[in-house]
Formats: C-alpha cells, structure tokens, sequence
C-alpha cells in the first residue's frame, strides 16, 4: 500500500511503510548508482526536519509510537516529472523536431540524461540537465510534506479538493516554515524562498521571508536540541508575504528551454552583489526602477483579471481579435470604453514588461553577467512582436536556462513553432494554482488497486 503526494503537475512521492529504514535514490532512474555515490543534503535534511517536527509536535505520551512507526522503516521514492529535465537529446536523436508534441511522446518520468563536458582540462563529474524549475525545492517540499502527512502533522488535501479556495492553510503553513528551513540548511543559504512557497501553495505573489526566523537553526549545529529548534521556527515570526494571484483568463504561459546550458544562479547572484557594494547608488536606483515596473505588471495583470470578471464579453472579444494581430493593431480593435479599458491594460502589460528587461539587461551589464543575454534578447524580441503575443521575457535570475511568454487566445501554437525553428524547445509545463496535495493514484500508473494509506499517531 502507499499514498502519493503531487505538486501541480511537477513532482511526486510515493512512502510505503517496510522494514528496510533504506531511502531510496532521490531520483530513483537508472543511473540511481552513479548518483548515489554522494549524499544528497535536500533529501537528508527534508527528513531530518520533518520527523523532529513530529517528535517536536506531539506529547511526549506519542513519542514511543512514534519512536516504534520509524522503527520499522520507511521506503522513499521520489519521481521527478519529465519538465524537471532536458530531453532535448533523446528528441533529437529519435529524429524528432523540437516540439511540445514529441516531449509528450515521452513516456513519464523518463530516466534522465547528463550535461557532460571537462573542467580546466580534467574530467568532470556529470550533471543533472535541468530546465531550471526549481526541483530540489519541489523535492524538499515533497519529503516534508509526504512524512508529515504520513506521520500525522498535518492533513494534505485531495488534488480533487484543491479547486476549492483553501480557508484554513495551518496544516500547509506547517509544511512551508518546516520545507522552508530543511531547503535553506540543504543549499548552506537563505534564497528568496519563492520555489519552494510556490511548491507549497501553487499560484501567487510572494515576498520573502526575514533571514532571522530561521536564526535558532544555526544554534542547532552548536549542539541544541533539534526538536527545540522546530519549536522554535513554527512559532516564529514568519513575515513572508502571500497573496492570491493568478494568469488572467484565455492567457496561456509558455515556457522555452533555448538548449545552451544552465546558468549558475548563485554566481550571478553573487556578481550583482558585488556591483551593489562598488556602486551602491547606482544599483539602488537600477533596483527601484526595476520594482516599480514589476510592480505595474502586477497592476495590469490584475486589472485584465477584474475586467474579465466584470465584463466578459467585451473581455473576449478583444483578446480573440488581438489573438490574430500584432500589438500595434490592439488599440484599433476597441469599439467601446470597457474593450478600450481592456487594451490599455493589455498595452500597460508590455510596456511594463520591456522596462523590467530593460533593467535587467541594465543590471547583467554593471555587473558583467549575462542577465538577458543578447541570444535570449533577439529570440524575445522577435517573440514579442508575433501576432498575439502580451509578453516575453527570462525567468527567475535570468541567464541562458530558459525564455518565457505569455500568449493570448491561441496564438501560442504559433510561438511553439517559431522556438522549434530555432533550436528552443516548448516544454510542457503550464500555470498551476494548485500547490501540494495528496493524490489517490500512483502516478506512474493508469490506476491502482491499493488502498491509500496513512498513519495517525493518537
């Protein structure tokens, strides 16, 4: 028997109760020895967390059950979704053009490939080829949240409930504070915290978190106590920021892979900072700037979002005949003030968005890191100015890992098209509100006799 918990359509993890106590490879695919020649501090510190927080949790009357549950030992394997992982190599080596529709034609969860190359003459050791997701948050979130619910702290939610707006985030609250930290400990830093918050919760704006709520954790490796530790970060003051926030309708959000490597996130983080401290007011300036365009996008996709509520129809008539055209052409398809109203945003969007790459490209220059490299500048430029396009851009810390677009009505069939031309792979991941959840199948299979399983400590 086992229970399987999902994150959006990204990443899974299956827990059978055995007798072995072995945590299985992380990846659990067929070069599983290769990589387990090391440890993996994600997997190690998701669990280390999430079973002090049960003994940090429960009455001390709980802790032989729970003493006596562990005992018996767990079977972890976790399935990393196929949009984790480039597979630009096997399409590529099938004959296939770079589309949506061969990456589909991939079985699930297909063993994954290796970046391999040489390092200052001297081999190296392979790499993981990711699409740059965030997959050790959506991992450390789903360890967290999988033994938690499987240990009785919290109660995950159905995938078949989570189309209902959630009242009561306790349980979920539980699993990002506790998710949160282990990520932190694991990758030796505190980051924004935005994969794994979205991990957590799907879809919506997000504000970090303070650095020192997580402060008692580097006591803990002084010798305190690590159940005091979780007693400590759960009832922290946690001033993260979250709210509710989604695509506006007949909006579809793309997302390309251009297949020139990875970028290393934290060495481009940390030549911005460097130009931070040699020209603090510069970069000041360059970052407010920055923050005040993201903040118009913000403005304008939520505007769309409440004019789509308020009045449908003049809502989708100009977003299917704006579908067909360039932006140029917007204005002119708006024959009432409320269809004017919905261009206008439309229009505020991109120009929001080309002032935000605008200082990026900015910042990647100062800092001599290539934020928006001129690759990716020419494919979103030409990207923007197809028919039916709102916006493109470079996600999360920018560099060569990926492109994304927003399209409007249809057009994005277009877009795919255009990318495959040029050697950028369309993946197929797609916006999800739903965040993690619990799901009543094995994900590897078309269905299941087995019962889902859980254990309550009472």
């Amino acid at each position: 028997m086992g229970w399987f918990l999902s994150f959006g359509d990204f990443s899974y993890i299956v827990i059978n109760p055995t007798g072995s106590g072995y945590i299985a490879d992380p990846l659990n695919r067929p070069n599983a020895g290769y990589m387990c020649e090391s440890r993996n501090p994600f997997v190690e510190q998701a669990v280390q967390y999430a079973v002090a927080t049960a003994y940090a949790t429960f009455d001390k009357s709980k802790d032989e059950l729970l003493h006596k549950l562990l005992l018996q030992g767990l079977d972890i394997t976790i399935l990393g979704s196929n949009e984790f992982y480039s597979y630009r190599n096997q399409i590529e080596a099938l004959g296939l053009p770079l589309t949506p529709e061969a990456l589909a034609a991939l079985p699930p969860f297909t063993s994954i490939t290796f970046n391999t190359g040489e390092s200052n003459g001297e081999n190296c050791r392979p790499e993981v080829a990711k699409t740059g997701l965030g997959s050790s948050a959506a991992m450390t979130t789903a360890v967290v949240a999988a033994l938690l619910h499987y240990l009785g702290v919290v109660n995950i939610s159905s995938s078949k409930d989570q189309h209902q707006e959630k009242k009561d985030t306790t349980d979920l609250d539980v699993v990002h504070m506790i998710s949160q930290t282990a990520h932190c400990i694991a990758q030796g830093k505190v980051g924004s915290g935005f994969d794994v918050s979205s991990a957590v919760y799907g879809s919506h704006r997000y504000v970090r978190f303070s650095p020192e709520v997580i402060s008692s954790t580097q006591v803990a490796a002084k010798g305190l106590p690590l159940q005091e530790v979780i007693i400590d970060i759960l009832q922290g003051k946690w001033d993260h920021g979250r709210t509710k926030f989604s695509m506006p309708p007949l909006m579809t959000l793309l997302l390309g892979e251009p297949g020139t490597g990875g970028s290393s996130t934290p060495s481009m983080v940390g030549a911005v900072k460097k130009w931070q401290k040699s020209n603090p007011q510069k970069s000041l300036e360059t970052w407010r700037k920055l923050s005040e365009a993201n903040s118009e996008l913000e403005v304008q996709l939520n505007t769309l979002s409440k004019l789509a509520e308020e009045h449908w129809d003049a809502y989708t008539c100009i977003i299917e005949n704006c579908s067909r055209l360039r932006s140029d052409r917007w204005l002119e398809q708006a024959s009432e003030p409320r269809q004017e109203a919905v261009v206008k945003a439309l229009l505020g969007a991109r120009d929001a968005m080309l002032r935000i790459r605008y200082h990026m490209r900015l910042m990647g220059e100062a800092a001599g890191v290539p934020i928006e490299p001129e690759s990716q500048t020419q494919l979103l430029d030409a990207t923007m100015n197809m028919e039916g396009i709102l916006l493109a851009g470079v996600p999360g810390a920018g560099g060569f890992d990926a492109v994304f677009a927003v399209t409007l009505g249809n057009s994005g069939t277009d877009v795919t098209k255009m990318w495959s031309s040029l050697n950028v792979l369309a993946l197929l991941v797609t916006e999800d509100p739903r965040g993690v959840s619990l799901e009543s199948a094995d994900p590897r299979t078309t269905g299941i006799t087995a019962a889902v399983s859980s254990v309550h400590i009472e």
